[in-house]
Parts: structure tokens; sequence; C-alpha cells
């Protein structure tokens, strides 16, 4: 029983922290865009003008 007055506050303070981990996640628009990498990841064009020479235009 001694070993509760141990527990019960370690996992008070690592609810506690969860929370206020989420929390700033969601102050910091983490989850402002959902399917952006989803999407992104489809994308076969490549931004940086490097695409292989089967895929160049003309």
């Amino acid at each position: 029983m001694n070993v509760l007055l141990l527990l019960v506050p370690v996992a008070l303070l690592m609810g506690l922290a969860g929370l206020a981990a989420f929390v700033w996640s969601v102050r910091n628009r983490q989850y402002e865009d959902l399917d952006g990498a989803a999407w992104r990841i489809l994308n076969d064009e490549d931004e940086s003008g490097n695409a292989p020479a089967d895929r160049r235009p003309g």
C-alpha cells in the first residue's frame, strides 16, 4: 500500500504532462492541415526541378 503513495502522484504528473503537451500542440497549430502531408506524398512533380530524364517535358 505504501507504493501507492508514490505511484498515484507520478501517474497524475504524467497525465498533466500529456495534457500540457496536447494543449501546446493545439496552440502551435500542429493540427491545422491534417490532409496536407497525405496529398503532398502523392504529388509526382519534383519541386526542385530535378526530374528524372524520362519525366522531363520535351
